[in-house]
């Protein structure tokens, strides 16, 4: 199984609309079948472990966490490395790093029981959309809350879609100023962002770009595919909370969609596999040099997703399935009659 590192939440995009309007993507989840979700605080219960409790805490949590558990201590707390045969001291000297506690006490002032009862919520309807829309597809098995000593936004493992709620403590979190982490970032590690960034790690995971080619293009289509995607599954979330664009970054897209388009279009940009100009317009920053200081970052993706947008709205007999199992990038820019 995967886990998908801190990196995931800053893979962020917009769509200019505050909901989408595709028809296919107005759909009736009255009839689907679900357990309603709730999140496993997995944050709440290694702060009940002590000295002398151990032992049956561990086999507590091993029961209720399943595998999820195990990787959690191994790769998340201890970050892979050598840990005792029963994990017992790995989490207690996690638990009892000061820093650990402080942000444990941040993180429930930020986070009520009834917060996380609403975010289960929301993630129910998440997975009724997916259902409908995947009906041959797995969904997670269990749904968990952890604090992962700020390294990591979402785990999507063992069947399990994890939340790192340290890493979604508020914008002017001190601690993200004691990291120093730039602002492009922290803007977004707040409440609001939880559940689209959740969605998309869950989203990337399942449908895995394994063996892209290695050009502009491609990388633009499959990211397109995956934004088109957490529309259909988000279709109430605003877009400047689910894709991490200020206003001003919307409003510059808006305005010179024909001009971004245009830069991309010319000397055969789309065709280029070179790794280094495919990360110059995917990759997370302030800007995108290369255009100007207002054009926000990861342009190319945000590209992808009006292409596809326009593919799925020009061939309405595509499904979702379908368009996700469309490896032919050249294929849906030339269906997608994508003209700005």
């Amino acid at each position: 199984m995967k886990i998908l590192f801190k990196a995931i939440a800053v893979v962020l995009f917009v769509n200019f609309s505050t909901s989408c309007s595709h028809s296919q993507l107005d759909i009736d989840t009255s009839k689907v079948e679900l357990e309603p979700i709730m999140f496993k605080r997995l944050d709440k219960d290694v702060f009940l472990l002590t000295q002398e409790n151990s032992s049956q805490k561990m086999k507590e949590y091993q029961h209720k966490y399943s595998t999820f558990y195990t990787r959690y201590i191994s790769s998340i707390v201890n970050n892979g490395g050598k840990i005792d045969s029963l994990y017992s001291q790995t989490l207690l000297r996690f638990i009892s790093n000061s820093d650990i506690k402080t942000a444990y006490n941040d993180l429930g002032k930020v986070y009520t029981d009834n917060d996380v009862e609403l975010m289960g919520d929301d993630m129910t309807e998440v997975v009724k959309r997916f259902k409908v829309f995947f009906p041959k597809r797995k969904t997670p098995k269990q749904f968990v809350t952890f604090m992962s000593g700020f390294q990591y936004n979402v785990v999507y493992a063992d069947s399990t879609l994890g939340i790192g709620l340290d890493m979604y403590l508020g914008s002017n979190n001190a601690f993200y100023s004691m990291m120093q982490l730039p602002k492009f970032r922290t803007r977004t590690m707040n409440k609001e962002h939880v559940l689209s960034d959740a969605v998309r790690g869950w989203v990337i995971t399942e449908f895995d770009n394994a063996d892209p080619v290695n050009n502009l293009l491609n990388h633009m289509i499959f990211y397109g595919k995956i934004f088109y995607v957490c529309d259909a599954l988000m279709p109430h979330v605003q877009d400047s909370i689910k894709m991490g664009y200020t206003t001003a970054q919307m409003q510059y897209l808006d305005n010179y969609e024909k001009n971004v388009w245009g830069f991309f279009a010319k000397d055969n940009k789309l065709y280029d596999n070179d790794l280094k100009l495919v990360s110059e317009f995917t990759s997370d920053g302030p800007f995108t040099r290369a255009i100007s200081k207002e054009c926000p970052p990861r342009v190319a993706m945000w590209l992808g997703r009006q292409i596809v947008k326009s593919y799925m709205e020009h061939n309405e007999n595509v499904t979702l399935e379908d368009l996700m199992n469309e490896k032919d990038a050249q294929k849906i820019l030339s269906k997608s009659k994508y003209k700005p």
